[in-house]
């Protein structure tokens, strides 16, 4: 079992005590497991829920005419959330790091695809990098903050996980190719073919409560973007920052960003592997000494 912080410890204890009398088959059981399942999704997503929550109660109700900027409210809000994060014990430093790191390289990209006009922010306030609201950096951050949680609250393990080394040159190429496709060919789907091919064999291993589940990783990175997806439409509808073809109005982002956000999410997937390294699934039979929730 992979090491919950002090907050977590507390839920977790408090719930398995809850649930200590609930049936273990049956449709009960398995709207146990349901249930869990959601609230821990939930749980693992607490920091990017926080960040998209101030964005769209930003959208409605920050006031026109405040001396605050408003790009300038959700930068000092996000630093805020992190800071609570880590103060409440919801994050470790370790797993700090990996989500700062990630921080950085989402900046950057920022940075440049401002600048060829990808997409494009409201031209406001102080707190920014060129055209780049330091806000922006968090809602990369928060993928990092939700993969690391995850991996803890669901205990994942992997059945034939790729050797880290080769998954490394993958999320560098990844990388450098959210640049290059700019001047050069667009590999993304000759990359997305080796994501396949690397991980393809590879399967995840999971536990809600009582039991465990599985699923092919690539499944999962699938699942996660399409969610990623769905938060960028909530976040591009509230104006945090627009693609062109969303200038003259509003509409649902393109169905291809979902391969960009597929592709983002190996970058993350990695670096939370250099903090966690992939462990193979308990073939060992031995129950824990006690069901967590």
């Amino acid at each position: 079992m992979r090491e919950l912080t002090a907050v977590e410890e507390l839920i977790d204890g408090s719930a398995s005590r809850f649930l200590v009398g609930a049936p273990d088959q049956g449709l009960r059981s398995r709207l146990t497991e349901f249930t869990l399942f959601g609230l821990k999704q939930a749980w693992a997503c607490i920091f990017g829920a926080s960040l998209l929550a101030v964005i769209f109660g930003a959208h409605l109700w920050y006031p026109a005419n405040a001396g605050l900027a408003r790009n300038d409210f959700l930068t000092i809000a996000a630093v805020v959330i992190q800071i609570l994060m880590v103060a409440t014990r919801l994050e470790t430093l370790r797993e700090l790091r990996v989500i700062v790191l990630f921080h950085l390289v989402g900046t950057v990209m920022e940075l440049f695809k401002t600048g060829v006009g990808s997409w494009s922010y409201e031209a406001e306030g102080v707190l920014r990098v060129g055209a780049v609201p330091l806000f922006s950096g968090f809602m990369y951050a928060a993928v990092g903050s939700y993969m690391v949680r995850v991996y803890r609250v669901f205990d994942l393990r992997f059945a034939r996980y790729p050797r880290r080394w080769i998954t490394a040159v993958l999320a560098a190429a990844i990388y450098v190719n959210f640049f290059s496709h700019h001047f050069t060919v667009d590999a993304r789907w000759v990359l997305l073919a080796a994501v396949v091919v690397i991980y393809g064999r590879c399967v995840m291993h999971f536990r809600v409560f009582r039991r465990r589940f599985r699923m092919p990783l690539v499944v999962a990175f699938l699942l996660v973007a399409l969610f990623i997806w769905i938060a960028e439409n909530i976040a591009t509808w509230s104006h945090a920052w627009l693609y062109p073809s969303q200038l003259d109005g509003w509409h649902l982002v393109s169905a291809d960003k979902l391969v960009s956000w597929f592709l983002l999410m190996i970058i993350s997937v990695v670096l939370v592997a250099w903090v966690y390294k992939p462990m193979p699934p308990d073939t060992t039979g031995v129950l824990p000494r006690r069901n967590r929730a």
